[in-house]
């Protein structure tokens, strides 16, 4: 496809794993002096500069939009003569094995679009610096491998920025004439320059304490706007939580005296680890029940403990290289989702983990941009922090800690972090931890870190009624993958059971390990065939294709005791019925109502479980099980059951719907569940066709005291064309135009819904006066949203696809890595049917077409179209 490539813009040359080459200078020290303004901001950077083997290459320092205004040499200013600028990076001649080298730019925060480096947000000056931002600050080599310790300085005026905060501890402050005034900061820990970060503002603190396992006390605060304070309360209560969590589990004690978090309203990613002074996307820290829903509370507390649990697995131990990333994230990532299910249900937040892996990362794995855990290359690293990298990565942390248990598990743990304290580490370095500390081979298992794809297990059980023994056959294949067109069999570890149908019972759980193509195991002791109960926990991330009848799926809805298992089961009993309709073949849908009646009615079941197990599966996870994936018929059958279980089990919806209201909002997991359910109900009672069931929604929507029932009723009325959606779109606007986190809920629920005119209103609310592409949540709310929305972002018409890659261009030119993450929609083309094929194709062409197109794009775009 070099032909569609802007023939202007040379493709990027990738970076590959295995040119990795240690650095040829080492940073032990820096001291970072900063003249804080909007406008122009002076950097003058100290660097003590040690040369790392015996090798005579010059000193390269990374920069990006740089201009040295200065560059010296153990004291002696340079002429321009004695360094140069190739592609941006300062090169420096040196002899000898150590100097202090000092340089000194000018940039401009609140120019800075890209949100990446030194920039300016709502009246603040923050920093990002992950993956490859410090490079927008000052000339350094700019590589995850290069631990320094760092000292900052800042200056400002003391009226306009009066809080200056920094990485570490902080160590003095004072004023300076003319309203200025001063801060100095220390962090004692080495760490690389992406974990470097600096705010400078107006800001409130939520101040607090947590006193360690030794007894420690560590200063908490929070940093927002003086008037978002009140709603800080949860993310302090999350990052106590996760502090002694942490300690509990890991045995990971904080090691400075200052944790410090600060929210702002434009930011890249939800939240960055930096060492002492987390900075955060501000929709993961402010909630209260009017503005938040339950699911931004746990988001909130996620994202709060994903981000403090890196001190240890990101900061304490790093990344060698970018390679590496997942060490980090895959890592954390299983620490959090673990935090996360301590603080509610188990069950119900590994169907949540399960749901968010399926919709994104085993899209990922199935399409043009499938890559491995420890990708091999990348044009752009931003590119890189995907799905797979975290969730993925994070299932097969688990899966170790599955075949390990739970004492060899943290065994492992212990002796990476103790081995690696202060180290650059690798993928590798991991699991050979995982190996001697929990006294495994994990050989073939490091396939999972080096092969992309989604492992697919047949699962074929047999019974011989004469001897009792049952026979479960499983085979396993990995389709190709860009660059992997062969595969070596996975280890894959499998939890099973083998139910009695006459007992409704089994005799325990059996982990398997499935090694070679196909393996055959036996059981023995069945009179009668018994049901197969596969992957329980989901304890691998693979897709399972078994014989199982609709009969043993409505079996095990009803009496699995493994909570995965008996969602799964329904999920498949409704998948069933939903793919042979877009196919059109009868079902037995008698059978799929009687199981959610079952379920729904069962008084020992957590209603959240019940909420999740008895939902429709979404219609892009019924794409994902089609060859080809036809939306509009996805839809209607969809719809259609929706309907149908609706109108069949009315009665029991109204009673749901009336007995799960609380008097009052509490935010304790049956509170939460009980909103679920609630619902979840509401849903089936407006699909219904009920003549009062708009009216209903409407009037949870406007007596509703907290977001959860408020929200959910206005996306169920958004789907329709009643006056109570035009009513309640009108009155939430209203209500929550001044408030951005919410106005984005409100951009969000007109892009999700299953409204016919979907298109033309994505179309409209683009030109609202309240919509930007230059704030990532906005621009997110709306985009990202639409192209999740299977039925209108597929529209046949292919407008869908056009507004997508219009806002992709527009996006670009402001801030390339939010554009970047619009594009794999748009690639997923060779999943449909031809005439949606070629239109998909044809807007990534325009995409790559455009002139001075970014490098994040052109590598996403562009590998979309091979």
């Amino acid at each position: 496809m070099a032909d569609m490539h802007n023939s202007d813009v040379p493709t990027p040359a990738p970076i590959r794993r295995v040119d990795y080459r240690p650095p040829d200078w080492l940073v032990p020290d820096i001291a970072l002096d900063f003249d804080l303004d909007p406008a122009a901001t002076q950097v003058r950077a100290s660097l003590s500069v040690t040369r790392n083997g015996v090798h005579d290459r010059p000193l390269r320092l990374d920069g990006d939009g740089l201009v040295p205004l200065r560059v010296s040499v153990d004291g002696r200013e340079l002429t321009q003569a004695e360094w140069t600028m190739e592609a941006g990076t300062l090169v420096i001649p040196l002899t000898g094995e150590a100097h202090e080298i000092d340089t000194l730019v000018e940039i401009a925060p609140e120019g800075n679009s890209k949100l990446m480096g030194l920039y300016a947000s709502g009246g603040l000056l923050c920093t990002q610096c992950e993956a490859e931002g410090f490079r927008r600050i000052t000339f350094f080599p700019d590589r995850p491998d290069i631990l320094s310790r760092y000292r900052v300085r800042m200056t400002a005026d003391k009226a306009r920025l009066p809080i200056l905060l920094s990485n570490g501890d902080p160590v003095a402050a004072g004023d300076l004439p003319g309203g200025r005034h001063w801060a100095e900061w220390r962090d004692p820990f080495p760490k690389p320059c992406y974990l470097f970060a600096l705010v400078a503002g107006d800001l409130a603190c939520n101040a607090d304490r947590f006193v360690t396992m030794s007894g420690r006390e560590v200063a908490l605060g929070i940093w927002v706007k003086a008037s978002d304070l009140p709603r800080t309360a949860h993310a302090m209560k999350a990052l106590k939580a996760a502090m002694a969590w942490d300690e509990r589990v890991y045995g990971r004690e904080y090691d400075l005296d200052v944790f410090n978090i600060v929210a702002v309203a434009d930011f890249n990613f939800g939240a960055m680890e930096n060492k002492g002074l987390n900075i955060f996307n501000s929709r993961y820290i402010l909630a209260d029940p009017e503005t938040a829903t339950d699911i931004d509370y746990d988001g909130v507390e996620g994202v709060v403990a994903h981000e403090y649990f890196h001190n240890w697995s990101g900061n304490r131990v790093t990344c060698r290289d970018w390679f590496q990333l997942s060490l980090k994230e895959g890592f954390t990532v299983f620490r959090d989702q673990n935090f996360s299910a301590d603080m509610g249900s188990h069950a119900v937040k590994r169907i949540e983990d399960v749901r968010i892996l399926r919709a994104g990362q085993f899209q990922e794995d199935s399409g043009p941009l499938a890559h491995p855990v420890r990708p091999e290359s990348y044009m752009e690293i931003s590119n890189f922090y995907t799905a797979t990298i975290y969730n993925k990565g994070a299932e097969l942390i688990r899966m170790m800690a599955l075949m390990l248990g739970p004492e060899r598990f943290r065994a492992g743990t212990d002796l990476y972090f103790e081995r690696h304290d202060g180290d650059a580490a690798t993928c590798e370095d991991f699991v050979a931890c995982m190996e001697e500390g929990g006294d495994i081979d994990l050989t073939q298992f490091r396939l999972w870190y080096a092969q992309a794809g989604t492992p697919h297990v047949k699962a074929t059980l047999a019974h011989d009624g004469t001897t009792g023994i049952a026979e479960l056959t499983l085979e396993q294949s990995l389709a190709a993958t860009p660059g992997q067109p062969d595969k070596a069999p996975m280890a894959i570890p499998l939890r099973v059971a083998l139910f009695d149908p006459v007992r409704r019972s089994h005799g325990g759980d059996t982990m398997l390990m499935l090694t070679e193509p196909v393996q055959t195991f036996a059981f023995e002791g069945f009179a009668a065939p018994p049901i197969l109960s596969i992957n329980r926990g989901f304890s691998a991330p693979v897709i399972v294709d078994t014989d199982r009848s609709q009969g043993d799926l409505a079996f095990l809805s009803a009496h699995d005791d493994d909570p995965f298992a008996r969602y799964e089961a329904m999920q498949q009993l409704m998948v069933h019925m939903l793919v042979g309709a877009v196919a059109g073949q009868a079902g037995d849908e008698a059978a799929v109502i009687a199981a959610i009646r079952h379920v729904a009615t069962d008084p020992m079941l957590d209603p959240a479980f019940v909420a999740e197990a008895i939902r429709l599966p979404s219609e892009a996870y019924l794409g994902d099980q089609m060859p080809v994936v036809d939306p509009d018929a996805i839809h209607a059958a969809r719809e259609g059951l929706q309907a149908r279980i609706g109108a069949a089990l009315e009665p029991l919806w109204r009673d749901i719907h009336a007995r799960t209201r609380a008097g009052s909002f509490a935010l304790t997991p049956a509170a939460k569940g009980a909103r679920k359910l609630r619902n979840t109900a509401l849903a089936y009672l407006v699909a219904s066709g009920a003549t009062d069931g708009d009216a209903i929604a409407f009037a949870q929507f406007d007596r509703a005291d907290n977001m959860t029932e408020r929200q959910a009723a206005l996306a169920i009325l958004a789907n329709g064309d009643s006056d109570e959606r035009v009513a309640a779109l009108d009155i939430f606007y209203n209500r929550y135009a001044n408030d951005p986190l919410v106005l984005d809920k409100w951009f969000q629920t007109q892009a999700l819904a299953g409204h016919p005119d979907t298109v033309a209103q994505v179309e409209e609310l683009a030109r609202h006066k309240d919509f930007t592409l230059a704030n990532p949540n906005r621009a997110r709310a709306l985009y990202s949203a639409f192209a999740a929305n299977q039925w209108a972002f597929h529209h046949a018409s292919g407008e869908g696809y056009r507004l997508v890659a219009d806002a992709i261009i527009a996006l670009d030119r402001l801030n390339p890595q939010t554009a970047a993450r619009l594009v794999p929609p748009l690639g997923r083309w060779q999943r449909f049917d031809a005439m949606r094929a070629e239109k998909m194709r044809t807007q990534l062409a325009r995409i790559l077409a455009q002139p001075g197109l970014s490098r994040d794009v052109t590598e996403q775009a562009g590998k979309s179209l091979e």
